[in-house]
């Protein structure tokens, strides 16, 4: 079992919805990669981020799809890259990631609650 954590403890964690504006390959890094500029509206704005997911997605295919983040970690240097948000994804079952996103379109920038 995970360690507990509280309500607030969550509540700290800000995940949003972004949409992926431009991606490329980043195969500079030890694992291939997929750099992204990811829109989190006009609050937030675009972030940026690299991925190990070049298993499922190819960059042409991210662009327009709509991922879930976390917004409010601070940024991480990856390679020659700077990475400000962490995309979230699951494994396969392979180890391979499968990104997170909503089932129907909704407002970039919206909060997961």
């Amino acid at each position: 079992m995970a360690d507990e954590i509280t309500f607030d403890d969550f509540l700290k964690v800000d995940i949003r919805v972004g949409r992926v504006m431009r991606a490329e390959p980043y195969p500079e890094v030890r694992k291939p990669a997929i750099k992204m500029w990811i829109d989190f509206g006009p609050e937030i704005g675009e972030k940026k981020t690299s991925a190990q997911v070049t298993a499922h997605y190819t960059p042409e295919a991210l662009i327009g799809r709509q991922v879930m983040a976390v917004v409010n970690f601070p940024p991480r240097q990856i390679g020659r890259f700077m990475s400000e948000v962490l995309v979230l994804g699951l494994s396969d079952g392979q180890g391979e990631i499968v990104l997170l996103r909503p089932d129907q379109d909704v407002p970039v920038g919206e909060r997961m609650h």
